[in-house]
């Protein structure tokens, strides 16, 4: 019997089989998704796209207005993104604690936990000789319009951006080892401890017991039991749900899969006369930095696409279609990133599959809209030939179903990090984020994992005495 299992391998799940392991504890981390070693990544954007994410890309929403990107690979989604790492600012922490009624959601509480984790990444701000033309331009144009800016801060060591290396590729997962993803990190930190990995495992269950958890589950088409102590639920937003779900916790936790959120993004792009190529270099590197929008709901941040990505947010097709693109290195984007007003629900259909319901809210909508309109008069100062803003929104940074808080009527986890009712299931994903912080989660959510692994390991050790 393990003492834990993780179930997935992402942003939380790395940090949890690092200081559990290190802790002398024996542990498992089960992943869905494939390992890949730096030389075996995807070559290109088609096939990372069907290989790296989940169900070949994208989640759809029920209505298939909504689309959501997650990470289906060992290390999850901290492989496929940028690692932009922030800490949470005192409107989303007092956020929090007023929903939760959890009393350590202050920056106070927080920051032994943001320091330790900041300590053992190296935590850079994306440096001026780095910005490409497209984050110059962003930033010209917020100066003409009296806003604020600031460099975005990303877990990184040499990108060799200087010998010509571009960061766009790092969203199949980086070559160079550089992006401080869970696999260079935390991950094969705790193999080194004696973490056990099981990969292209997919959970089908889970069972809560007095004093252990049994898991249910396939791996290349052979059904696996497997007994542990404690169980970690670390598979994201949309993963941890499924897996309670289809557990049948929703009997006995009527708050599950409920306030479901994420970031909504919308892409402005624009047309130059001379060459932008916002697809090289460090292609995201520069962030809004004005109060007003914090206070209002939403950010901007220049942000590019790959080709493929690109071409989905143009609608139409044919001829107008390939004229487009034809200026794909003409082009210059920025992004409304929205902090999420709108509650959705994660269910199951009929056969178990996972069921998003996730519609944009008024709120999100005028946001949104504000957003926009900033975005055109900044390329609008800067010379732009051509404006067009996408009708598709996506969601990033997938959050909530498993709210954390005191009261079992509305929240999934309690303060202690344990599913109401059940203590041998921990939960510290974006799972438990009981509303969107607008700002990214990735360090927070690292953040909340120490702190939870720091709990459960003073509970086992009690418990074995």
């Amino acid at each position: 019997m393990y003492d834990f299992v993780i179930i997935g391998s992402g942003t939380s799940g790395g940090v949890f089989s690092f200081y559990l392991t290190q802790s002398g504890f024996k542990c498992l981390l089960i992943e869905a998704g494939k390992s890949y070693e730096t030389k075996d990544f995807p070559k290109n954007e088609m096939e990372y796209n069907a290989e790296l994410f989940w169900n070949g890309g994208m989640d759809m929403s029920a209505d298939a207005r909504f689309a959501f990107l997650r990470g289906k690979c060992l290390g999850g989604g901290s492989v496929i993104n940028q690692c932009l790492l922030d800490r949470f600012d005192e409107i989303a922490l007092n956020d929090w604690k007023s929903i939760s009624k959890v009393d350590f959601f202050t920056t106070e509480n927080m920051e032994e936990h943001y320091r330790e984790i900041e300590k053992r990444l190296p935590i850079v701000k994306v440096p001026e000789e780095q910005r490409n033309r497209n984050a110059r331009i962003f930033i010209e144009g917020l100066k003409k319009q009296q806003l604020g800016w600031a460099p975005l801060s990303r877990g990184e060591t040499d990108c060799g951006i200087e010998k010509g290396h571009d960061c766009i590729v790092c969203l199949g997962g980086c070559p160079r080892e550089s992006k401080q993803s869970g696999l260079v990190t935390f991950i094969p930190w705790a193999l080194k401890e004696g973490l056990e990995i099981k990969t292209d495992f997919s959970v089908d269950k889970i069972e809560h017991l007095s004093g252990s958890v049994n898991l249910f589950g396939t791996k290349n088409g052979e059904k696996e039991e497997i007994e542990t102590k404690k169980c970690v639920l670390a598979a994201g937003a949309l993963g941890t749900n499924h897996i309670l779900l289809k557990s049948g916790f929703k009997e006995t936790l009527p708050a599950l899969g409920n306030n479901f959120f994420c970031h909504p993004q919308i892409m402005t792009f624009a047309v130059f006369d001379d060459l932008v190529d916002s697809h090289k270099g460090a292609f995201q590197s520069v962030k809004s930095e004005d109060t007003t929008m914090r206070e209002k709901g939403y950010k901007l941040e220049n942000v590019f696409a790959q080709p493929i990505g690109t071409a989905l947010l143009y609608s139409g097709f044919g001829k107008k279609h390939q004229e487009w693109m034809k200026k794909y290195r003409n082009l210059a984007c920025i992004e409304v990133a929205i902090r999420d007003d709108g509650k959705g629900k994660i269910s199951l259909d009929k056969k178990n599959r996972l069921k998003i319901s996730k519609k944009i809210s008024k709120e999100d909508k005028k946001r949104g809209l504000e957003g926009v309109m900033i975005v055109r008069k900044i390329f609008e100062s800067e010379g732009a030939k051509e404006i067009y803003t996408s009708p598709f929104w996506f969601g990033l940074h997938l959050m909530g179903g498993c709210a954390i808080g005191t009261n079992p009527e509305t929240s999934v986890v309690n303060e202690k990090f344990t599913v109401h009712g059940h203590e041998n299931i921990i939960i510290a994903d974006s799972s438990i984020f009981p509303s969107a912080p607008g700002i990214n989660p990735a360090l927070s959510i690292m953040a909340l994992s120490h702190r939870a692994s720091r709990i459960a390991i003073e509970e086992m050790k009690k418990e074995d005495q």
